[in-house]
């Protein structure tokens, strides 16, 4: 008699066959619900009256010529003339290299197709900057930080677009100070604006960026959409894109492939992150698909000043670390509340939904153990995922366990045999979960109700 083929590894190949084919139907369902929602509404792009070129400055597109001064003489002009409606700054095809510069309010650097804006490498005349005020130190090491490549600090309404015009941090020399120990301060960002409103980032590529690709910090009305960025999965620290302690965020339609989570969203670094006491808030991360060693979709660890309001929707997330992770710390302080998971797909991850009070290092020693985070009210619902080593763990802090932790319809599938949830310190429910959800969580719809009623 012929073996039936769902015995023995017949039966694993079976699950995964519907698991997938499961997954493939509900990312095409997702897609066509999730089409026309969106939040680029927050900042939108904006055309300029006036259009000039970085060639009337002086600049060079030959790869060779060190284009810095001309964009500062570019942006300058900018800023002092002050056309109404604003001025773009256009970089026509060729490779620009350039040192690290800054934007000024009410323009648009617009890269066209072909463009490449190159940094430079030289590490020995890149400008520093004070350090975070709610990091209190350079990230890396203490002390000032390497200026990001481009900047804007108390910007209002900036666009930096193009016709998938390329950005290239060339962060290779960063990396391999990072290895060898020899970094003198904390690397620079590729594009980080501060105390900003009205920014817009859209319809380019970022790559090979030294540190975190974008980071907005103490901003209002971020938009970033129809993105690419790229870094090789052993690069270190190069996060997509970072939220940190601003409001009113939007994320969407963008791809990401790097060495570090694809977003992350954070709010200041123990007792300096408390000090400052400014949230990340009103968060949405939509159709944004990716691969990374580390996480996904992540919030944390350094989320001193709060974080709450987070809307994640629609993503795909495959060959990496962990799909969803929030991470936290005694030390930190602060809260991680009001989180909607909906409808993230997965394939190929290690860990498929992490919640984690012991994550993360401190800036110094001077953080306190009393200051203990809180998570609360963070749903999780309509997440498939095939290859998935290991399920997740939710493991809360002792004596303060995360709260309101609610699974609905979470199927995970290619977990090696006797693979299963792990938690402590940790209360809510768990409906339609498998593998099945570890006792901590309530599973029955009673239950339920009350421990997901928010």
């Amino acid at each position: 008699m012929a073996a039936s083929p769902l015995r023995g590894g017949g039966l694993a190949v079976a699950v995964l066959l519907v698991g997938a084919l499961a997954l493939l139907v509900q990312d095409q369902a997702a897609r066509c619900d999730a089409a026309a929602a969106t939040c680029v509404g927050v900042a939108p792009e904006k055309r300029r009256p006036e259009v000039v070129s970085i060639a009337d400055f002086g600049g060079v597109g030959d790869g060779r010529t060190l284009n810095t001064w001309a964009f500062r003489k570019a942006v300058y002009r900018i800023q002092h003339q002050r056309r109404r409606g604003g001025t773009e700054l256009r970089v026509p095809a060729g490779t620009w290299l350039t040192g690290s510069f800054n934007l000024t309010s009410h323009m648009t650097l617009f890269l066209a197709r072909g463009a490449v804006l190159k940094a430079t490498q030289d590490a020995r005349g890149w400008p520093l900057v004070e350090p975070l005020p709610s990091y209190g130190r350079g990230r890396e090491l203490p002390g000032a930080r390497y200026a990001s490549f481009i900047n804007g600090n108390g910007l209002r309404d900036v666009v930096i677009t193009g016709d998938k015009g390329v950005i290239d941090g060339q962060g290779e020399v960063w990396w391999n100070m990072w290895r060898q120990r020899t970094l003198q301060h904390t690397r620079p960002n590729l594009v980080e604006f501060m105390h900003s409103t009205g920014i817009h980032i859209s319809n380019i590529v970022l790559k090979n960026s030294p540190f975190w690709n974008i980071h907005p910090v103490y901003c209002d009305n971020v938009v970033v959409t129809n993105m690419m960025i790229l870094a090789p999965h052993d690069s270190p620290n190069t996060d997509g894109i970072d939220p940190d302690s601003s409001t009113n965020v939007c994320i969407e339609d963008s791809y990401i492939s790097t060495g570090d989570d694809l977003v992350a969203i954070k709010s200041g670094w123990d007792e300096y992150g408390i000090a400052y006491g400014r949230p990340s808030s009103g968060i949405t991360i939509r159709r944004v698909r990716g691969s990374s060693p580390f996480s996904g979709i992540a919030i944390g660890s350094e989320a001193s000043g709060g974080v709450r309001d987070v809307l994640v929707e629609d993503c795909s997330i495959f060959d990496s670390g962990y799909g969803i992770h929030i991470k936290t710390n005694v030390g930190r302080g602060g809260y991680i509340r009001n989180v909607t998971v909906d409808n993230v797909r997965m394939s190929g991850v290690r860990s498929g939904v992490r919640i984690a009070g012991d994550v993360g290092d401190h800036p110094d020693g001077r953080f306190s153990q009393l200051a203990v985070p809180t998570v609360d009210a963070v749903r999780i619902s309509n997440v498939w995922g095939v290859g998935v080593q290991q399920p997740g763990s939710l493991e809360g802090i002792r004596n303060s366990p995360f709260t309101r932790i609610c699974l609905s319809n979470v199927k995970l599938f290619g977990w090696r045999n006797g693979a299963e949830w792990r938690c402590r310190d940790v209360r809510g429910a768990a409906l339609g979960v498998h593998p099945s959800p570890c006792a901590e969580l309530a599973t029955s719809f009673a239950s339920a109700a009350g421990s997901c009623s928010y």
